[in-house]
């Protein structure tokens, strides 16, 4: 799909890969609305972002989310592509997992992503025609330790929506999951963790860590993925190498 003049609702988009990605299809000429809990912050960048739309929502409320996707197809009559950034990190051993604080990252991990997609879909159907593209995590692909409840729940996200791609197939609907790798924003900072070990990324072979991405080189993998139509989006190729084990 080609990205100008579609109507994209973007998740996370006050900050990081979900900041990024807004910004750059914006300035490809598309319609975002931008959505995130800080009101402010979508403010001050729909000033700067021609044509977006500013919804307060949060993504694990589903009548929040509901009420969102309703007023975007309110403001822009249509629903073209559906990008779901938000999320939040969650690190620590099997044995020490708080319940709780599972369940509260599964509900904007998991759950409101699915919300969404359940709300934008019959639209698109109506449309005979949409994208949606969910960010997974490079750490769905691998078993790190101190890393299963994020991984898990971006493993889950990642089976919803290849199901769901081979679902509305016939619809004219494509649904793509995107794979990013460290990426230099905030996430690591934000993330809840309940140990106190820290857990290093993929090497490179010769014993040393892959440099972060940027998060407008995401950004413009999740164009790639809007464009292609692919069911996987892989930050670097060498990800598609990765097997859990």
């Amino acid at each position: 799909m080609k990205i100008k003049n579609k109507v994209v609702i973007v998740t996370g988009a006050s900050s990081g890969i979900g900041l990024a990605t807004a910004k750059l299809l914006a300035k490809r000429g598309a319609k975002v609305a931008l959505v995130a809990r800080s009101t402010d912050k979508l403010k001050n960048i729909s000033k700067e972002l021609q044509g977006s739309f500013p919804i307060c929502a949060d993504m694990t409320k589903e009548d929040e989310i509901k009420m969102m996707v309703r007023k975007t197809k309110n403001h822009f009559g249509r629903i073209d592509v559906l990008i779901n950034s938000a999320g939040q990190g969650y690190d620590a051993p099997v044995e020490k997992i708080n319940i709780d604080t599972y369940r509260k990252i599964f509900n904007l991990d998991v759950v409101g992503p699915l919300v969404a997609m359940q709300q934008v879909i019959p639209i698109m159907k109506e449309q005979k025609k949409g994208v949606i593209v969910n960010i997974s995590s490079g750490t769905a692909l691998m078993l790190l330790p101190n890393m299963s409840p994020y991984s898990s729940l971006k493993s889950a996200l990642a089976s919803i929506s290849l199901t769901a791609r081979e679902e509305l197939k016939k619809d004219n609907i494509y649904v793509s999951v995107v794979y990013p790798y460290m990426t230099l924003t905030d996430f690591e900072k934000n993330t809840i963790k309940d140990t106190v070990e820290n857990q290093a990324g993929p090497e490179d072979g010769r014993g040393t860590l892959r440099p972060p991405d940027t998060p407008e080189y995401l950004a413009l993998k999740i164009l790639e993925g809007i464009e292609s139509n692919e069911a996987k989006i892989f930050a670097h190729d060498w990800m598609r190498k990765l097997k859990q084990s």
